[in-house]
């Protein structure tokens, strides 16, 4: 009888064991899950809130600049600025529209305040880089730009994201402070945000405006039900271990 209860008491240890770690890794799954339905009604209120600024009328920039202060998002919210392009310090940011690769140009409207806004005016093909291949659409003069806001980023988003070339002027993460030096603008006459420039066609088609991505992805759901479809598979497979133990 000893000895029987000496081979049953490594047993029940790893059947302990064995329990222990499948309830472990259903809560994991479990928690994976509501953590993903979670994120779904987050991102279902980001984009109800998107498309109501989106369709709101448009402010103007000092509007736009206080409600920014007042810590309100001011991303997508349309925006009429009034201004002069510095089109020598435009700034190009790598990018593909439509399936082309090329950049979206970056250039800074001096107010008539003396402070600057860079307005992402659109997008140019690859070849199109150099301002000299597209001389048309350098607007001279006062011009009145439509568009959205567009907030700033704290930092590169990704560590698999490139550094920003300076020297070459190309941008992989929009870094608004080394755009705004790197043209020569000082920080103290930068307006703290980025225009979406819309898509009001340019002399000569270039650069395309409207080039504002509104399809944020939303995956939560498809997400939610993979891990909860995990944590079923694991309870009906660990029932069938069970009951075949058992016979």
């Amino acid at each position: 009888m000893a000895e029987r209860g000496a081979v049953q008491s490594p047993r029940r240890f790893r059947a302990l064991v064995s329990g222990a770690v499948v309830l472990a890794a259903l809560a994991v799954l479990v928690s994976l899950g509501t953590w993903q339905l979670q994120r779904l009604h987050w991102k279902e209120r980001l984009l109800s809130e998107i498309a109501g600024r989106r369709t709101a009328a448009a402010v103007s920039l000092s509007e736009l600049e206080k409600l920014a202060a007042d810590g309100e998002d001011i991303d997508y919210r349309p925006v009429t600025a009034q201004g002069t392009y510095v089109n020598d310090g435009e700034r190009h940011f790598f990018a593909t529209w439509n399936g082309q690769s090329g950049y979206y140009v970056y250039t800074p409207l001096a107010l008539e305040n003396g402070r600057f806004v860079l307005v992402n005016r659109g997008f140019v093909p690859y070849e199109k880089k150099k301002p000299e291949t597209r001389v048309e659409g350098q607007l001279s003069g006062p011009q009145t730009v439509t568009g959205l806001g567009r907030g700033r980023l704290e930092g590169k988003p990704s560590w698999v994201v490139p550094d920003n070339d300076l020297a070459g002027n190309i941008f992989y993460w929009k870094d608004l402070d080394a755009m705004a030096s790197s043209a020569g603008i000082p920080a103290s006459s930068l307006v703290p945000f980025f225009i979406d420039a819309d898509d009001t066609p340019n002399p000569g088609g270039l650069p395309v405006g409207g080039v504002t991505q509104f399809d944020l992805p939303n995956n939560h759901l498809q997400y939610a039900l993979t891990w909860y479809g995990l944590a079923v598979t694991l309870v009906l497979v660990s029932g069938l271990y069970v009951l075949r133990r058992k016979d």
